[in-house]
């Protein structure tokens, strides 16, 4: 590519982030969402919303020990659910590796629920963009019915947001028809206004929803996350008519933390974000915490 291309492509991704208000203050932030959860928090700690909760629960096993008979027996889990409380919304989404999404596609008998598949490397990213393409388009063909890729961090912190887009872009239209929820790795991106930026270049590149962490390093998801990352939906939104959905992953280790969540979402995109479509929660322990609170008894299905 010639340098005169270069340059042009460089504007164009700060074209595109010049519509936005990327110079936040880090304190402002931790104070808009401090306030958030002392005054609106308490009022979604309901059952009502706890059962919402449940439905929006990517179930995830992600462990260097997963095996076809545990996928399987994880997957049957979720099968059985729907007989065992037929009352309660099933999970979404189960998410897997690549090489389990066949195992899951053929055990999975319940209409609704997703197979995620996280792909493009997983969890760095670093690898080339050729291998990533390559495991995507495997894990859709195995039935991975939406795509979980992590945004290229060196190179967003290192400034080539012509990298990182080309890469999200590519992995988008390897994914087709599924939808692709892009990483953001927020613990790594340190201020607001990197998250911030981070969040409108995977939208713009194609994301159909943006992610917290992987859940493979510290920190991982936080409400400050949340907030900043909330904010560039609801603006991206208001610039493009392009709803995208949100999914804050890593580190969700109380029902709380998960109303929290849901508090934020709320709060800065409104009712419209409110499904199980537009609102996952990237998690597996919280799955018994929530049941155990809706039982009213301690409750370890999962």
């Amino acid at each position: 590519m010639s340098t005169e291309n270069v340059k042009r492509s460089k504007s164009k991704y700060d074209e595109a982030l010049a519509k936005y208000n990327t110079n936040i203050d880090d304190e402002q932030v931790k104070k808009a969402v401090r306030k958030i959860i002392e005054e609106r928090v308490p009022e979604n700690d309901t059952l009502e919303v706890k059962k919402f909760l449940m439905g929006s629960i990517e179930l995830t096993t992600l462990k260097t020990t997963d095996s076809e008979e545990s996928v399987l027996a994880f997957t049957e889990k979720v099968n059985q659910f729907d007989e065992a409380y037929p009352a309660l919304p099933h999970v979404a989404t189960i998410c897997v590796f690549p090489n389990f999404a066949n195992i899951v596609s053929q055990t999975l008998e319940i209409d609704g629920v997703e197979i995620a598949c996280v792909a493009g490397c997983f969890p760095s990213s670093q690898s080339f963009i050729e291998v990533k393409v390559a495991e995507t388009m495997l894990a859709v063909k195995d039935g991975a019915t939406e795509i979980d890729i992590v945004m290229p961090v060196g190179k967003f912190l290192s400034g080539d947001y012509e990298g990182v887009c080309d890469d999200i872009s590519e992995l988008k239209e390897a994914c087709g028809e599924c939808p692709m929820k892009v990483i953001l790795e927020t613990g790594c991106l340190k201020t607001a206004s990197n998250i911030k930026k981070a969040s409108i270049l995977a939208m713009y590149a194609g994301a159909d929803y943006i992610k917290t962490s992987t859940g493979k390093l510290e920190p991982a998801a936080t409400p400050e996350a949340a907030y900043v990352m909330c904010q560039a939906i609801k603006e991206y939104y208001n610039e493009t008519g392009i709803q995208i959905g949100f999914k804050p992953a890593g580190g969700l280790n109380t029902v709380m933390d998960a109303v929290t969540y849901y508090t934020i979402v709320k709060e800065v995109l409104g009712e419209q974000w409110l499904t199980n479509r537009w609102f996952r929660l990237g998690t597996s322990r919280l799955a018994n915490l929530l049941l155990s609170e809706i039982e009213g008894k301690e409750t370890k299905f999962f």
